[in-house]
Parts: C-alpha cells; structure tokens; sequence
C-alpha cells in the first residue's frame, strides 16, 4: 500500500491525513496534522464477537508529554492514567462514533487516539474526533458513514465555526455538535460568564437562538462529512466478512406473551417506572421459560429475553404515543414531585437532599483556600493549571439497588460531574478568592440524576453563602418518534431513557440555558422537533426553579461555615504584619486560630476562622499592628545602659524589645561570666531587663548584661 496524503480545508480547519504510513497492521490508522499538533489514531478488531447483545467498543484518547516538550511531573517519569480531559474526550469520541456501527455488531473495537505533538491554538477534542473518524473509515471494519464535528463560539458579537483555544477563552458560548450530513447525533454546550461595568452574566442562550446556531453548525458539518467521504473512500480497505447477530424474531412467541402475559409485563413495567434495575422483567422471562418447557417446546432464554424485551418496548412507547400516557401515570410534560432539604449536615459548609421521584442527590459543599484548588496540566497550556470550582459526581450501586464495591469513579461519573460543573460555572463569582468542591452523592437513581447534582448543587452553593448570580435547574428530558409522530417527555426516567429515541439533557436559569447534552438514537433530529423539546424543557427548568426559589428562603446558615473578613492596609504596612521572618504573622495566626492571605502589592487581607469572636478580634490586631505609627530606630550611646523587655528566648539568647520598640539580640554569651545553659530559668518573656549597648550598626545592635560586663 503506497503512503497516501489528504488534505482538506473546511470549517476554518487546515487539516492532512497521511494514510498507510503508519501503524499498517492496524484494521486502519492515520497519522492526523492540524498546525502544529499531530494526531495518531488506530483503529483494531478482535474477529471473535461477543454472546452479549451489544457492541464492545472501546476508546482511548491520550496525550503524550512529549508532544509539548514535557517531562512528566512527580516521582513516576511516565505517563500514568488518564486525566479528566483526556477521559472525557475518550468519552466524546465514543458517543459520537458508537452510532455508526451496523445493527448486530457485536466484535470487540479499540480505537486508540495519542497526540504526539501539541498546538496551543488546536481544539483537541476536534482533532481527536476527526482522527479517529478518518481511522475508522478507511479500516476493514464494515463502517461506511462519516461524521464531522465543529466547535461554534462567539468573537465579540459574531459566531464562529471551530474558533482557536485563544478565541475560545474569551467565548460567551461553548457548542460542540457532531453530525453526519445533515443529521445531528450528539450536541455538548454551555455557556461562559463574563463581566462588565453592570456585573456579572451567566450568558445564557434562548432556545430559538440557540436552534438557530445548532442550524448553522449542521450546515458546517454537512460540507465536512461530504468533503471526507469523497477523499477517504479511494483510501478505505475492502471491509472484513464479519457475520451480524441477527435480531432474532419469532412471531409465535410474541403472540403467545401478547395474549398470555400482557398483565404480567404491564405489572413489571409500573415497577420499572419506580427503579432503573428492577427485576421484574426478569420474573416475566422465567415464568415464560417454565412454560413452555412445561408444554415440551424449546425454551432458549437468550430468545425469549429479546422478544420479551421488544414487547415491553412496543408497550411503552404504544402509551405514549397512542394514550399519552407514561409508565408511571404521568402526563407527557409533568415532572415528578420533587423535596428539598437544606444544610441538613451540621459539619458541612452548605447540604442540599434533593429528591425528584425516585432519584435522591445529597449534594456538599466544601469552601478552601487557594491553595485547595487542583492542580492539573493541559498539553495545549506550558503552565499548570488551576480548578477553583470543583465538582464531583458519585454513583454507588446500592442507588439502584445492585450489590456492587465502590471504586475509583468510571467514566460515566466524570461525565455527569463534567455536566453539572458546565451548568453551574457560570454562575459562581468570576473573582471568587479561594476554592469550591461540590460533591454529589446520588443516594437512589431512576434518572436524571446528573440533572438533580445541577439543582441541588446550586442550593448547596447558596447554603454556603456562595453569591452565585441566579439560581440554576437542570431536566431531562426524552423522545417517542414513530415516523411523522412523535411525542417530547419531561423528566423522563430510566425506563423512557432505554426506550426512548433520544437523551437530552437541559440545565439553566430562568433567563435561559447554560448548559445541554444531547445524544440521539435515531440518526438525526428535525429542528422543529429540537426546539419543541428545548420549549417543554423550559417550561419544566422554571417549575423546578420556582421550587428551589421557595426552598432558598429558608435556608439557615451553616454553623459549619467559616469567618471571612476582607479588608485593606496600606502596602507598606504588610512587613509589619509579616514580621521579622514571618514572626508576627505566626504569633496572629496561632493565637486568633486563623489562616491569612496576603496580597503584597494591593494590601490586601483576607481572614478566614471557625471562630467569628477570634476572627474579629485578629482583624482589630491586624488593623492595630497597620495603623501604629512609623517606628524609628534611636541612636544608642555605646557603654550606656537602657531598660528593655524579655520579647522572645531562644537557645543562642534573648530578644529584648529597646526603648524604640526595635529588637535587639543579647547573645547568651553576654549574659553572665560564666557559662549559662539555660536561659529559661533566668529570665521570663514580658520580663524587664537592664542591658548595655556594646555596639549599633544600622540597626543591628549588640548588648551585653550589666552583670557580664562588671
């Protein structure tokens, strides 16, 4: 296979694809260049398919250290595993690529994407996708469709296709759509603050203007996925023979659960609408299984599972569509009754229990220091990185009631937290001075529980007395298509996820949305039917945030909560406060229990206590020590004698505080004639003390005891 290169300039993207250059024992592979950064991603195949009915595909997007010219940090010189950005990204690359497989797929698929050299004006994420995507089509995996995916933002009032990381920044809209032609099958969005002479805004989209940008983001990638196929296919190897599982459909038994056990599955399916792992489909399946081997007919389970999981489906959806009505009684637009408890942990900075249903988030928040951010690397930054606003997102088995061990979080997790964070950001002070964690516990799950972090972390905040501009809700919600009928679901819950056709997810305030995930099963979604769906998501969004509006008014404080007093000195009175190598500083902070951060060059001081009495009295001390009048050292008349204080003893000698408020030192030495050993059994601090000035020079000066000297 001789080296073929690609070029292709769509979308503001300048991009080559150099095929069979490398990695050619790969199912496909390409070597992917976009400025500076090159990209390798390889796709292989195991050639056995699994038993399970789903597809095994697995993807790993990883940044070398190299590729930036860097030396992995901490005591392992390698890289290790994967960080937030590079498992998210996996994860990106996954949803956006999974569709694109046949129906009956059922091999075993890892696509491999590293970047081995780095750009600080490339989207990464972009770049990933678009590799793998080359990589897979042009394999020997039966995979003919191409998708595409851009990046819209704002550079002063217009919006961008793909803007650079630095036009990213100061972006009011992050959008990340991924499509085929004209068919979109995974959207990302949120929206970033910013800050003008009136204050803050979240910067939120309307649903028409935001319908209105996802357009011009399928025009975009209708020209790159037809620009793709025309230059891959000359490249794409002859697809692998590979035998499809077969959807198995056996009339006579669909028949015989329609006419038998019609009762039974509606009776499984109302415990389905109260749990995402119920097990009462389960029952259904073996009471038909003794049935039939009761009657000597051939009972294979794995067939009577499908059918039986086909009628349920048929079931629900013929609800919804036909009656309007849904699994557990609620109307199309209804969101499940919803409970809310404040500050409810006595030891906790702010605590919110959030319950919607069957779905139950206690959400946390921790306030810290600056120096309680995390740290983290980014191959397209030089310098580390800060994350000041922190969320944490936790999925124990027991929510759903599966006897599991609790490990590190998957990537599932990462993605809800990712979610929430993406929400909620905006709304947090952009000069917040310290750090937040928020940390969600999902104590009981049947959807929507990223949604329920959203709402219940945004109370958390305000029970912390984090001055978040507006409050934010988050929904979920849900698609029932059957060719020119459809019908949009609010808050939809595990059952009508597995079911439905499309996941779609909605956070904001009452001013419009922050943040949205949407993944589609049905290979593409009419506008129309979008901006419907963001419609019924507002009118839920402001139902529940006219709950936690209620709810906000009877938030009482935290007893939890830190001190915080933020007040200025005149710069050249931090040294003061400081003190000769940090004294002062550290008498302040052991004596009022308190932790201080300087600014140097505004006079800045920030408190923070446990204690409010201790806080305040340390902020008096301070402003004390920076309103005292300039001290300025005497002229000492050598020989003389002068009347000080014990300030401070130590092993080599004595502070003693001189008549003009300076310390001067009296070295052990100089004490008495003879030697002295411990000075502690001599002298007290607070202590007055007769000493003789041997020597001065600027202002170090020397002493010496009366005694010594006679």
């Amino acid at each position: 296979m001789n080296e073929h290169i690609v070029e292709i300039n769509q979308n503001n993207l300048d991009e080559t694809y150099e095929f069979n250059k490398i990695a050619k024992q790969a199912s496909g592979a390409v070597m992917y260049r976009q400025g500076k950064a090159v990209l390798i991603a390889a796709v292989a195949i195991d050639e056995k398919a699994v038993d399970e009915d789903f597809l095994p595909l697995t993807v790993q997007y990883m940044e070398k250290s190299y590729a930036a010219a860097k030396i992995p940090g901490g005591f392992i010189k390698r890289e290790t595993k994967p960080g937030d950005f590079e498992t998210l990204t996996s994860r990106i690359v996954d949803r956006s690529l999974r569709p694109l497989f046949p129906k009956g797929f059922h091999y075993p698929v890892t696509i491999t994407v590293m970047v081995v050299s780095a750009d600080s004006e490339v989207d990464m994420q972009v770049a990933a996708l678009h590799a793998a995507n080359a990589a897979l089509f042009v394999s020997d995996i039966p995979v003919s469709t191409s998708i595409a995916a851009v990046r819209m933002g704002t550079v002063g009032d217009d919006i961008v296709v793909n803007p650079t990381l630095s036009q990213q920044a100061e972006s009011e809209l992050d959008l990340f759509v991924v499509g085929s032609g004209q068919d979109i099958v995974m959207i990302e969005m949120r929206t970033l603050a910013t800050e003008d002479e009136v204050g803050q805004h979240a910067n939120e989209f309307s649903e028409d203007a935001l319908v209105d940008v996802i357009a011009m983001a399928a025009d975009a990638i209708e020209k790159s996925t037809t620009a793709y196929v025309d230059a891959f296919t000359a490249v794409a190897r002859e697809p692998l023979a590979l035998t499809l599982a077969e959807d198995k459909v056996d009339e006579t038994l669909y028949a015989m659960i329609e006419n038998k056990y019609a009762a039974d599955v509606e009776k499984a399916i109302a415990h389905m609408a109260k749990s995402e792992r119920s097990s009462e489909l389960k029952k259904v399946r073996t009471r038909i299984l003794e049935a039939l081997e009761h009657e000597g007919k051939e009972a294979d389970k794995e067939l009577v599972s499908k059918v039986l999981e086909r009628y349920k489906k048929t079931v629900v959806r013929a609800m919804i569509l036909a009656n309007n009505i849904r699994a557990d009684g609620r109307a199309l637009d209804e969101v499940r009754p919803i409970s809310i408890e404040t500050n409810i942990l006595p030891s906790v900075h702010g605590s919110c229990l959030f319950t919607r249903g069957q779905t139950q988030a206690l959400v946390t928040v921790t306030l810290g220091d600056k120096k309680d951010a995390q740290m983290y690397e980014l191959i397209t930054e030089k310098n580390a990185q800060t994350e000041k606003f922190m969320v944490h997102y936790n999925f124990p088995g027991y929510s759903v009631g599966e006897a599991s061990f609790i490990g590190a979080p998957g990537r599932r997790e990462l993605g809800h937290g990712n979610l929430a964070k993406r929400a909620l950001e905006s709304t947090v002070p952009l000069g917040y001075d310290g750090s937040i964690r928020l940390v969600s516990e999902i104590l009981e799950s049947n959807g929507s529980s990223s949604m329920a972090t959203i709402c219940g972390g945004a109370l958390a905040l305000r029970a912390a007395e984090v001055a978040t501009s507006k409050l934010v809700a988050g929904i979920a919600m849900g698609l029932v298509s059957e060719g020119d009928k459809y019908a949009v679901l609010t808050d939809i819950m595990g059952l009508e996820d597995h079911d439905g056709d499309m996941d779609f997810k909605v956070a904001g305030t009452k001013d419009g949305i922050t943040a949205l995930q949407m993944d589609i099963k049905l290979g593409g979604i009419d506008l129309d039917i979008l901006k419907a769906a963001l419609v019924k998501a507002s009118q839920g969004k402001n139902h529940i945030l006219e709950l936690m509006e209620d709810a906000l008014e009877n938030i009482e404080s935290s007893a939890a909560l830190p001190s915080t007093e933020h007040f200025s000195v005149h710069p050249s009175k931090i040294v003061d406060i400081i003190g000769k190598a940090g004294a002062t500083i550290r008498e302040i902070i052991e004596k009022f229990e308190v932790s201080i951060d300087i600014d140097r060059d505004a006079g800045g001081v920030k408190l923070s206590g446990s204690d409010k009495k201790k806080v305040a009295q340390a902020k008096a001390h301070i402003e004390s020590i920076a309103s005292a009048p300039v001290k300025k050292q005497m002229a000492y008349n050598i020989g003389e004698s002068y009347e000080g204080t014990v300030k401070r003893i130590v092993d080599f000698g004595i502070f003693v505080e001189m008549p003009d408020g300076f310390d001067a030192l009296l070295h052990i030495s100089k004490v008495a004639k003879e030697r002295v050993n411990n000075l502690s059994e001599r002298y007290k601090e607070g202590d007055n003390i007769t000493v003789v000035v041997m020597e001065q020079k600027g202002k170090k000066v020397e002493l010496a005891t009366p005694e010594f000297l006679a």
